[in-house]
């Protein structure tokens, strides 16, 4: 009785109808103007070491991220942070610009917090206002 069960489902024909084509998810889309958004205003500008690029490329190497083409001869993985900025210009938020590495989104936004400390210049960090930081990492061969 199984055995003819199991013919009889195995016989019939299911029409397999392929999903509709993706679409762009509004809830994915940013609601930051990044390129609205003023440099943060760092007194001394930070340096990318080649100890942070290679925890990118880390990351890259161990399939957490998709590396990126080469441009020039060179991988390059850029990462902006939009920065909240709060009173005696202190870091209130920072959030990641997504480049499907959230990794790496996260590490650029903590690196933000860091350099940011003690390195705003108060006359033009202006509370309550957001700022871009952007960093790229070169990715040794």
């Amino acid at each position: 009785m199984l055995l003819a069960l199991l013919a009889a489902v195995s016989v019939q024909s299911v029409d397999v109808v392929p999903p509709p084509p993706a679409q762009a998810d509004p809830a994915r889309v940013s609601p930051i103007d990044w390129d609205g958004l003023d440099a943060l205003p760092y007194r001394i500008q930070p340096q990318v070491t080649p100890q942070m690029a290679r925890f990118v490329q880390d990351e890259m190497r161990h399939g957490r991220c998709t590396p990126p083409a080469p441009t020039a001869g060179k991988r390059r993985v850029h990462a902006d942070v939009a920065v909240l900025v709060g009173a005696a210009a202190i870091v209130r938020a920072t959030i990641p610009r997504a480049i499907n590495c959230p990794t790496v989104e996260q590490y650029a936004a903590g690196l933000v917090l860091g350099f940011a400390r003690d390195n705003l210049n108060p006359r033009f960090a202006v509370e309550g206002n957001w700022y871009r930081a952007s960093m790229t990492f070169d990715l040794p061969e």
